[in-house]
């Protein structure tokens, strides 16, 4: 009987995989490009149990079992920048993801459709600047001769390398990664309040609703969901993208490496310009990817305990 059900049930999936052979064949690069560039190099994994010999390659090398996770707990650097990790992309999210919301409520309930579209459009544009050149901007802005610290001067103040100031250099990182991103990702949540029937707004007027009571009964509760799959994501993005590599390794120097160096600028350090082992840094990478997966289950975990859907 099993047999029998088993036999039904691969003749109805090749039944459907032929209804939809086109939507299959349009899927098919997608699986191609990810098996080639996403699944195909991670034969690289297995350094982190070798010592990279560059004559013998990743297949010839030695291996040495986990002699590398073992240097890890002992690594001082590596400590400090596991730190700072996980504080400059907690302090990141918590700064950084109401501020969308915020800004996606505001315009949608305050601005008229063009004011809005022109809001969006002003406040988007520096997504699109890369951190290369936003940095040359900032540098610029807070060194010594900067415009920053010739107000700071007029008004009596004394002037300051800040970039290079362990007490400024976070501040900074959380303000500019604000402003370079709050604009596009207000995006998704202007999105979500616009499939949200206007009927109901024009209902809850009419019953006497002000704008504040519209937003508590209306605005959040087609919102919310939206904001929990975007918190799951970004939870589980804390360990790269939260601390991002791009921003801090074109701001941050020696002075600054106590506060800022995280572990993806530390691979880099330790990787091309102080010649560490390329199977000790793979090492730290597993492990930020472990730890990346269990931010994510849990995240997605807690999001659905409080009644939402979560990823899956």
């Amino acid at each position: 009987m099993a047999q029998m059900t088993n036999h039904v049930h691969k003749k109805s999936l090749w039944k459907t995989i032929l209804q939809y052979k086109y939507f299959y064949i349009m899927v098919l690069p997608i699986l191609i490009w990810y098996a080639i560039f996403s699944y195909a190099p991670m034969y690289g994994v297995t350094l982190a149990f070798k010592t990279f010999n560059y004559r013998e390659g990743i297949f010839g090398s030695p291996w040495i079992g986990l002699e590398h996770f073992q240097t890890i707990l002992t690594d001082m650097e590596l400590r400090r920048a596991f730190f700072n990790t996980i504080l400059i992309s907690i302090v990141k999210l918590v700064t950084h993801f109401p501020t969308p919301i915020i800004l996606a409520i505001v315009l949608y309930e305050f601005s008229r459709t063009v004011a809005r579209r022109v809001f969006q459009t002003i406040l988007t544009f520096p997504h699109f600047i890369s951190w290369v050149v936003l940095s040359g901007i900032i540098v610029n802005i807070m060194s010594r001769e900067g415009i920053f610290n010739q107000l700071i001067v007029m008004f009596g103040g004394e002037a300051s390398a800040l970039l290079v100031d362990e007490n400024a250099f976070r501040p900074i990182l959380y303000i500019t990664h604000i402003w370079r991103e709050i604009g596009w990702d207000s995006i998704i949540y202007l999105a979500a309040l616009s499939g949200i029937n206007p009927e109901l707004y024009e209902a809850a007027e009419m019953d006497g609703a002000n704008r504040f009571k519209r937003l508590l009964h209306i605005s959040w509760p087609g919102l919310k969901s939206t904001v929990a799959i975007l918190l799951i994501l970004n939870v589980g993005q804390l360990m790269s993208q939260g601390a991002s590599f791009d921003q801090i390794f074109n701001l941050y120097s020696s002075p600054v490496y106590s506060v800022a160096d995280t572990i993806d600028t530390y691979i880099y350090r330790t990787s091309f310009t102080t010649g560490g082992d390329f199977g000790y840094t793979t090492a730290v990478g597993i492990l930020k990817s472990i730890i990346s997966v269990v931010l994510l289950v849990t995240a997605n975990k807690i999001v659905k305990k409080l009644g939402e859907e979560g990823l899956y």
